[in-house]
């Protein structure tokens, strides 16, 4: 056997997204190389590890296995570093935090000077949906989750990061062919199920006793950008994703009464969570910073 510790770690995130690539995209990797990897490990074992049924990839009991003694290997091969750095008297550990999808564009800016000031942590940061965010939260996966709306559960500690404002938005060319904005009126697209976006949107209209017309239904708030781009319809998004676009003039706000809808961007963990160094030291830098932060990078968002 002669499989490598890189051809592990990339198998152990295709075990864990079910998805090459969604393992490609969060280990910043192209989707050819996390192929590669993963079929070089496979010519290593004469039993499949994985298994294409239609379009979907699948995990073999082997392959699970497998992934099961990689998780194993790996960590004690961060536990090696750790002990290594701490003996230098350098801050380590694993920070883990479990983002939904629109977090991306606010949680980095909280981890990057972090991670700057702590080069011995290890980050892991998974940018997924509401529901496996709340799952990972609950089933203690994580030391944090980034989120905008609280699920109700009242063991929860928050740290409130910044305002999240939503706004009716259309492309310049849907939006200059249209003289009437009426809600109901509109073509919109909607984010699915359980999202936070979707929450808000829904909330407003039972307010507002309007039925809308909902042409299509996608799952994350950047597909439902790229939607509303083409002039596929219109859509209610959070601003903090749109800054290029806005900017450049792609996207517009269009005034509305009642907009623009507002909740909290948070950090959320679990009320009796004994959080690890690198975790407590983050919470205690994101309390310290969080204001001048926002201040240097978000100030644009207050516009609109």
């Amino acid at each position: 056997m002669n499989y490598t510790l890189h051809q592990l770690q990339v198998f152990l995130k295709v075990a864990k997204t079910r998805s090459i690539t969604r393992a490609a995209e969060e280990m910043h990797l192209t989707q050819p190389a996390v192929s590669i990897q993963l079929k070089n490990l496979q010519n290593q074992f004469e039993i499949p590890l994985t298994e294409v049924i239609g379009r979907q990839l699948y995990i073999t009991d082997f392959g699970q296995e497998i992934a099961e003694m990689a998780e194993r290997i790996i960590n004690e091969v961060y536990a090696i570093n750790y002990k290594t750095l701490a003996h230098k008297g350098q801050l380590t550990g694993r920070l883990r935090i479990s983002s939904v999808s629109t977090g991306k564009y606010i949680i980095p800016y909280f981890l990057s000077p972090f991670m700057h000031l702590n080069s011995g942590i290890e980050l892991a940061l998974d940018v997924t949906n509401r529901s496996t965010v709340i799952e990972d939260l609950r089933n203690n996966k994580v030391d944090f989750a980034v989120m905008s709306i609280l699920p109700d559960q009242p063991e929860l500690e928050v740290i409130t990061l910044l305002p999240n404002h939503l706004h009716l938005i259309g492309s310049k060319e849907a939006i200059a062919k249209r003289t009437n904005f009426e809600l109901n009126e509109l073509p919109l697209v909607f984010r699915e199920h359980g999202s936070g976006t979707r929450h808000l949107m829904e909330k407003y209209f039972l307010e507002l006793d309007v039925t809308v017309r909902k042409n299509i239904e996608l799952k994350s708030n950047e597909a439902v950008k790229q939607a509303v781009l083409s002039g596929l319809g219109f859509s209610i998004l959070p601003i903090i994703g749109l800054k290029n676009e806005l900017s450049l003039g792609e996207l517009q706000v269009i005034p509305m009464k009642g907009f623009p809808l507002i909740s909290s961007w948070y950090l959320v963990w679990l009320k009796k969570k004994k959080h690890s160094p690198a975790a407590e030291a983050f919470k205690k830098f994101v309390l310290k910073s969080k204001e001048d932060i926002v201040s240097a990078k978000f100030a644009w968002s207050t516009k609109y």
